[in-house]
């Protein structure tokens, strides 16, 4: 396979914040590649040195074989920002237009709309659409230069379940018609319906690269919840992966298998009450992975996901 973009051992701080820590990744063309993480992983950083808005402090950034601030390397590069900013009184069509005059051999107005179910709308100014209306229009408008290779920054912010679904089949449809395809998002379901290959970040580090389906089954975390005098000695028992203790008392063990686990747990003879099993959510799952559940405090954890909850 081609590989349409690449990033050297790259890293970006902002100040003393280390954004992006020592990545090394190829986009190879014909994927669909997910970003996977959560919020402050770095996915974003990444994308925006891709489009050449930032350079990296150290390491190499190429697109399509030459540098990302090279214009003409940039004329086969789509993108959708993480933010949807949108001039508010053009109307729809106006800005689909805009946009293509910037490209060689742009897709028509109407062809666009189609694709992206903006039909009914070309005639009404951006100020008035809906929050999901302009993250459709928004990346709607990546995919207007027949780009080679597109950049999309959790694309389906603010879309319910049918918009959302609606618009992974039109990414689908494009990248069967040629486009490369990166998206970023913390959600895996999404991630999982578009996705072939995922690299998982956290802090700043690549911490997975493979299929979904691998990927899948390295997230797929239980919660298992219990009163105890002896954290330590459940931490210990096989299979469990990270904790977090709780206000009131509990204490939250993580594991891939929750029965394996309890089985273990009656075995050792610890003493615990008040037991209970859930799945974990994906902003738990990855924050056990990156390291962010602390053995002996759950603060930080706690802390993480309010960040990333906001």
């Amino acid at each position: 396979m081609t590989v349409l973009a690449r990033l050297d051992h790259v890293t970006r701080r902002f100040g003393e914040v280390l954004a992006v820590d020592d990545v090394t990744l190829d986009i190879h063309s014909g994927s669909i590649l997910g970003l996977l993480g959560p919020n402050g992983a770095g996915k974003s950083t990444v994308l925006t040195m891709l489009q050449g808005l930032r350079k990296p402090t150290t390491g190499t950034v190429t697109l399509f074989g030459g540098s990302p601030g090279d214009y003409r390397m940039r004329q086969k590069l789509g993108g959708t920002p993480q933010e949807t900013a949108l001039p508010p009184t053009l109307r729809v069509g106006e800005v689909i237009d805009f946009v293509g005059r910037h490209f060689d051999d742009p897709l028509s107005t109407a062809a666009v709309a189609e694709e992206f179910g903006l039909g009914e709308l070309l005639k009404r100014q951006t100020g008035a659409l809906s929050g999901g209306q302009k993250r459709r229009l928004s990346v709607a408008l990546a995919f207007v230069g027949q780009p080679r290779l597109v950049l999309l920054d959790e694309p389906t912010t603010g879309l319910d379940v049918d918009a959302r679904r609606t618009l992974w089949d039109a990414v689908r449809r494009q990248h069967d018609r040629g486009a490369t395809v990166v998206v970023t998002s913390h959600y895996l379901e999404e991630i999982e319906a578009l996705a072939e290959r995922v690299v998982v970040m956290g802090h700043g580090r690549v911490i997975a690269d493979d299929t979904v389906t691998a990927v899948i089954n390295q997230v797929s975390l239980r919660q298992v919840r219990l009163v105890t005098d002896q954290p330590d000695r459940v931490s210990g028992l096989p299979g469990v992966v990270g904790r977090d203790q709780g206000d009131n008392g509990s204490t939250t063990f993580y594991a891939n298998d929750s029965d394996r686990l309890i089985v273990e747990l009656v075995r050792s003879g610890i003493p615990f009450t008040d037991l209970t099993v859930r799945g974990a959510t994906l902003e738990e799952a990855f924050l056990t992975l990156t390291g962010a559940t602390d053995a002996a405090s759950g603060e930080h954890v706690r802390s993480a996901q309010k960040e990333m909850n906001r």
